[in-house]
């Protein structure tokens, strides 16, 4: 544990722990979010009033009726996520077809439709319908449809053409992630075949030109723009920004400390502190927990946010705290743009952020830990001016922020395509080298997205999906190789136990990391109970069938230092994961009854392009590519004999390129499963 006298001094702006202050304007704040019961002492209609963008609603209106694509660039509180489809609502364009919302995240589609109901005084699933991954909340009278971007992407495989949609509003566009990239290439082409759709490109940090270009579709008859740009204003306090005078070792505690600060020193107001991962910010909220129970403080409430959190607990960080109580919330980026908590004045950036990306050559798509970007920074720091003016604690020097990049590289560019590819196949695009992409991917990296997915049978020698399993793979709200190794459980007789181990795979962490040494012993005693030596995924398979057999408690969790929101989160998932596959896809569900191999096979199945090799060196090797490899620390069979060729599923870079969630395979199962992909004069010292 640190000691309180050990830690930083974050109070005031001339304090020497600081190399200097700035003052952050609105005009720094490049974030657009939903603002949650803001003037909550107001009516609902004085509320929506006193919005920004009410001034704007009928230019936004004349803007849609004259051109195909509106660009609003709406700066940061101006209301626009929650008012611009009420507005169209109102002024009947419900009339013409849907009116769709597409968001980048679970929880701000789920927090902006709840918003827009209760502002309409009515429950979701009624006039305003909600659909995510797993979840449909719709009715006969659902107008306005708030939902996530891949939702849009599987309405595309069945309506091709949006025919049921009058409006579709890309919100949070400068996300750029690939199904933003990729809806907004497959909405230029439909807005040729449909004049009638209208298409609303909302942010607050976008390329308003480059957009208004790529949505320019003028033709040899007609020369008039079809796209337009409409800025509308926003609001924000001042912010005052701190940065440390030297950098620190370790910002998962640095981060703690000066929450600590924050709430020992500073007047009230509520804490928002980014990290990179689920990890950190469970190993956060531990450490603030022993400070707060060592002190016996109660006027602090410490919550997460991440994405894989249930949507419950993910609501809980939206209410306001009892009285005289300071709320924490120790949240992932998700926070850093697509909602707004409500009573934060107090941000602290770690600097980092986690980040996929994509090696073309070994076909290994890894987590990499980098620092943020100018402009994530600045999101981050425009989460403290909402209520009033706030501050930003920056755990890096201002030399370091001077050296950041401008913008993070769209996802596009930077991440594994299979599932990319197989939209596009399922939609008729033959060429996807030549698709419209907003900003265009390295040829390489489709090249071997389009070689992965012909190794799944996905694809055939001409590039057409394949019948069932390319089909079937495009329809799956899942990976590729993941919905491989699902599709072959049902062919194999194992799906029950294979789509539990998919429903874990989707939570990350189910094991606590207490932060004092004799917790940390204890935990890894009762972790023993589940592991298996055939790998993680096993053990994965063994947490959830003990947890389930148990009744699922809160008791059995802390018994054997398990995360209980984390398995409860697992359950959820497994159970509308299984509605989908039996409802729409067909795949049949079978228990091989602790046929532990033949639950490995089904798993090398999917996952047989990730297989590596224990080298005569020690380390591990990629059989393709040749890339060296190591197995992560907490891997189950990180302390065991090595085994001779493993699987893995997901890959991390640190300080070495680790492999995690790992199955221990036999070589032969490489040939056998895949004699298209692996011959045995592969493997080479």
């Amino acid at each position: 544990m640190v000691s309180l006298q050990q830690r930083p001094k974050f109070l005031k702006p001339d304090d020497d722990y600081f190399a200097s202050e700035k003052d952050a304007q609105a005009t720094d704040d490049q974030v657009t979010t939903f603002v949650f019961g803001a003037n909550f002492s107001l009516s609902i209609d004085a509320q929506r009033e006193r919005l920004p963008i009410r001034k704007y609603r009928d230019h936004i209106l004349f803007c849609l009726e004259n051109y195909q694509a509106l660009i609003l660039v709406g700066e940061t509180g101006s209301g626009k996520s929650t008012q611009l489809p009420q507005y169209l609502y109102e002024f009947g364009w419900h009339t013409k077809g849907l009116i769709g919302i597409t968001e980048p995240r679970r929880v701000s589609a789920v927090t902006l439709a709840d918003r827009v109901a209760a502002e309409r005084g009515e429950m979701v699933g009624d006039s305003i319908g909600l659909a995510i991954r797993f979840v449909d909340k719709q009715s006969k009278s659902t107008a306005v449809k708030f939902m996530t971007e891949g939702v849009l992407l599987r309405e595309m495989l069945a309506d091709p053409l949006l025919t049921q949609y009058a409006v579709i509003i890309i919100d949070e566009a400068h996300e750029r992630n690939t199904l933003t990239d990729t809806a907004l290439g497959l909405l230029k082409k439909i807005m040729k075949k449909r004049e009638s759709l209208k298409i609303i490109i909302s942010s607050a940090t976008i390329d308003a030109e480059f957009f208004k270009e790529f949505f320019n579709i003028k033709t040899k008859k007609s020369t008039k723009d079809t796209s337009v740009i409409l800025s509308v204003e926003g609001r924000m306090h001042p912010v005052k920004t701190f940065y440390l005078q030297e950098p620190c070792s370790d910002y998962v505690k640095e981060t703690v400390n000066t929450i600590w600060k924050i709430h020992k020193k500073e007047p009230a107001g509520d804490v928002l502190a980014f990290l990179t991962g689920q990890e950190e910010v469970l190993q956060a909220i531990d450490l603030l927990n022993e400070f707060k129970n060592a002190e016996n403080l109660e006027n602090i409430q410490i919550l997460p946010m991440y994405g894989t959190l249930p949507n419950n607990d993910q609501l809980k960080v939206f209410f306001n705290p009892p009285k005289f109580t300071r709320k924490v919330v120790i949240a992932t980026n998700i926070a850093e743009t697509s909602i707004t908590i409500p009573g934060i004045v107090y941000v602290i950036d770690c600097g980092f952020v986690k980040l996929k990306w994509f090696n073309s050559e070994s076909y290994t798509d890894s987590l990499v830990v980098v620092p943020v970007s100018k402009a994530a920074a600045q999101q981050r720091a425009g989460r403290a001016g909402r209520v009033r003016a706030g501050k930003v604690y920056r755990l890096y020097t201002e030399e370091d922020y001077k050296n950041l990049p401008e913008q993070t590289p769209p996802e596009m560019r930077r991440t594994d395509l299979s599932s990319t590819v197989l939209h596009l196949k399922a939609l008729g695009i033959d060429n996807v080298l030549r698709f419209h992409f907003p900003s265009p991917p390295p040829a390489k990296n489709l090249l071997a997205a389009l070689e992965t997915l012909y190794a799944l049978d996905a694809l055939d020698e001409n590039g057409d999906l394949t019948k069932p399993i390319g089909y079937l793979l495009a329809e799956m709200p899942l990976p590729a190789m993941t919905a491989k190794m699902l599709y072959v459980a049902g062919q194999l007789r194992c799906s029950e136990e294979i789509l539990t181990i998919i429903a874990m795979l989707q939570v990350q962490s189910v094991f606590s990391k207490p932060a004092t040494g004799q917790g940390q012993i204890k935990q890894r005693i009762a972790k023993r109970n589940f592991e298996a030596a055939e790998g993680d995924l096993i053990t994965l398979l063994n947490v959830y069938t003990a947890f389930v057999d148990n009744g699922r408690t809160k008791e059995f969790c802390g018994r054997y230092y398990l995360i209980y929101r984390s398995l409860k989160r697992a359950h959820e998932l497994r159970t509308q994961l299984e509605s989908l596959i039996q409802s729409k896809l067909g795949i049949p569900m079978f228990s091989c009854k602790g046929d532990v191999e033949l639950i490995c096979k089904c798993i090398t199945a999917g996952f047989f392009p990730n297989a590596a090799y224990l080298h005569h060196s020690g380390v591990y090797k990629t059989i393709r590519g040749n890339t060296e490899l190591n197995i992560h620390p907490l891997s189950t069979i990180y302390t065991l004999k090595p085994p001779t060729f493993v699987v893995y599923c997901e890959l991390m870079q640190t300080t070495k390129l680790f492999m995690k969630e790992l199955t221990v395979i036999r070589s032969e199962w490489l040939t056998e499963l895949a004699p298209h992909y692996y011959h045995k004069t592969t493997v080479k010292d």
